[in-house]
């Protein structure tokens, strides 16, 4: 029987399974943080100064949205000043998506939240100033729409990657090629930037409805649109949130999705009339890589490098584990 299996970085090999725009995203993060933390000190202080508490009520506001966006930009940092520590088995690809399914429970509470101050206001609405809260509801719109398009998803694809880059699975132990496989995988989707950019969104759609709310309050005396809209966005802050749970978490419990077509990808690259496929697991290891551990039976057996060599073509792969059995008679 051979194996292919995974070392300590003493057997000259790493498992570092970062994104390929890791450090842009990270810097992106940080800089949407220091932007929403400079708006946030000026509303609280202008706010005190002029006595508006709506400037003083949105400061606030600001400061729970920055420091919801601080559990993406802390899994950024974490995970790469661990990347090369031999305790995290399979690297730390995956502290994204878990950073992503905390700031989704974040934004869930963040959705009950503005329903349930919004049923408050239904039962006893309240005297707005509605020029004053334009004018806070606008500036805060133009603060987030700047911080979404720093932390938008760029979709480019780079199939070249390293020469001996993710979509080269590798060999360990058993195999004579012993290059580490510190690989950096682009073009695809980062849960963790998806979390701080649904809460800049969110906050954008709160800003977005109340304004609309304002408007229409301040045109037709219609007090209820205010709430009533508070209600709608909290509905689609929690669709949003719902969503950004389940990615994470199935990411979270090496669950593949159904359109995933990876373990096929794998059994039509290995399997032949004498090969053949008795044991298969396929589960994300980071944005852009995937582990596969392979076990199969062959009438005529060849060494890993054979079967290796055969899913190099498929570039999700980061690190793979093969594992070879005669076939019984």
């Amino acid at each position: 029987m051979s194996t292919v299996h995974a070392g300590w970085p003493r057997d000259g090999h790493e498992h570092v399974f970062l994104g390929g725009d890791h450090r842009r995203n990270e810097t992106r993060t940080w800089l949407v943080i220091a932007l929403t933390s400079a708006m946030m000190v000026a509303e609280i202080v202008a706010g005190t100064v002029f006595g508006s508490m709506a400037l003083v009520a949105d400061g606030w506001h600001m400061a729970t949205h920055a420091a919801a966006m601080l559990i993406a930009a802390l899994a950024y940092l974490y995970a790469r000043r661990n990347a090369h520590n031999p305790r995290f088995t399979f690297g730390t690809g995956k502290m994204g998506d878990l950073a992503a399914f905390a700031s989704a429970i974040v934004l869930a509470l963040i959705a009950m939240a503005i329903a349930w101050e919004s049923l408050l206001r239904l039962r006893a609405p309240v005297q707005i100033d509605f020029n004053q809260a334009l004018a806070v509801a606008t500036l805060g719109l133009l603060v987030n729409l700047a911080s979404a398009w720093l932390l938008r998803e760029d979709h480019h694809h780079d199939h070249g990657r390293h020469h001996h880059g993710a979509g080269h699975p590798h060999a360990h132990a058993g195999d004579d090629d012993r290059h580490g496989h510190d690989h950096h995988a682009t073009g695809v989707r980062d849960n963790n930037l998806r979390a701080a950019y649904l809460h800049v969104l969110a906050d954008a759609l709160t800003s977005v409805l109340a304004i609309a709310a304002l408007l229409g309050a301040r045109a037709y005396g219609w007090l209820w649109l205010d709430p009533a809209m508070g209600i709608v966005g909290a509905l689609v802050i929690a669709r949003w949130s719902w969503g950004l749970i389940r990615n994470a978490g199935a990411v979270l419990l090496d669950y593949v999705p159904s359109g995933e077509n990876l373990p096929d990808e794998i059994r039509l690259a290995v399997e032949t009339r004498t090969d053949r496929i008795t044991d298969l697991h396929v589960w994300q290891l980071g944005p852009g890589h995937h582990g596969a551990i392979i076990a199969l039976a062959s009438a005529e057996p060849r060494p890993p490098s054979f079967y290796r060599e055969k899913l190099s073509r498929i570039h999700e792969l980061s690190h793979v584990t093969i594992e070879v059995e005669p076939a019984a008679a």
